[in-house]
């Protein structure tokens, strides 16, 4: 009986856990890392790989965990927010708290294990995030969204660094892609919800410097992004099939991107927001041979 009631507390202790970590978000950029690691086009250490997986996982919901932390006060004044389990009440900011450190811990430390050098790189991931983007700038500039983007970027070019040594061409150009993928991402969010970032406070690119400089903004982004990652893609050496896809995928990425300066609408802006995760999601997943 008494097990029985532990094992319902522990279930309902991860039931309110797992939307800590932002799982659909989290699994995008530990498939970043996957995909950064495999273009290297060696031969797979599968002991690296396989460590690899765990050790940025627990880097990346680490880092989200503490963000949940940090932002519990905003998150509660805003309607997407606000039903949170830290918002909600339903965890205590102390618990949040020495989860985010120990899962953080963990993830950075086997990270460091796997290879000091790709350790440093995860770890300057989770310091960006955590420290620069949220704790330091976010609440002060809009322009935390490049701190936020280049830790987003991490993951994919910690990836490349495990599998190739040291930081190169390739690298630097698919962590553009995902940093400049990152604005696409973030500004088409920050148009949507603007009213919730006015009440929480929180800087936007739209309440600083208005809806068209925004949308001129994701489009400029969108243009990089996709230009930055067909680049890499050829450096890469992907096959000439794959290569056309990810034309035609990102050719779409600027034509809604253009739309949205040209033609703004809710519903034009609401499809770039689906239309951008899927793009990487895709892009990642070709450029893994």
């Amino acid at each position: 009986m008494l097990a029985q009631l532990s094992i319902t507390k522990i279930r309902s202790k991860l039931s309110l856990y797992i939307p800590l970590i932002k799982s659909l978000q989290t699994s995008l950029l530990l498939l970043t890392g996957v995909a950064g690691y495999l273009s290297a086009h060696t031969t797979v250490n599968w002991l690296h790989f396989w460590q690899m997986l765990p050790s940025l996982f627990f880097a990346i919901a680490g880092s989200t965990i503490l963000n949940m932390w940090w932002d519990q006060d905003i998150d509660v004044k805003m309607k997407r927010t606000h039903k949170r389990p830290t918002s909600a009440g339903q965890v205590t900011r102390e618990e949040v708290l020495k989860l985010g450190i120990i899962v953080s811990v963990i993830g950075i430390g086997w990270a460091l294990m796997v290879n000091w050098f790709y350790g440093v790189v995860v770890f300057a991931g989770l310091f960006f995030d955590v420290v620069v983007y949220s704790m330091w700038l976010k609440r002060r500039t809009c322009w935390s969204i490049v701190w936020g983007g280049i830790s987003g970027a991490m993951p994919i070019l910690a990836g490349r660094v495990l599998a190739v040594g040291q930081i190169d061409a390739i690298g630097i150009l698919l962590a553009c892609a995902v940093l400049f993928w990152i604005p696409t991402h973030t500004l088409t969010f920050s148009l949507k919800f603007a009213d919730d970032y006015n009440s929480a406070g929180v800087p936007t690119f739209p309440s600083t410097y208005g809806e068209a400089a925004t949308r001129f903004a994701i489009a400029f982004s969108s243009v990089v992004a996709a230009l930055t990652m067909g680049w890499a893609s050829v450096w890469i050496g992907v096959t000439a099939g794959v290569l056309r896809v990810i034309i035609v995928l990102s050719a779409g990425l600027f034509f809604l991107a253009v739309t949205t300066v040209f033609r703004p609408s809710d519903r034009v802006n609401f499809s770039l927001f689906k239309y951008a995760s899927m793009y990487m999601l895709f892009a990642m997943l070709l450029i893994i041979p």
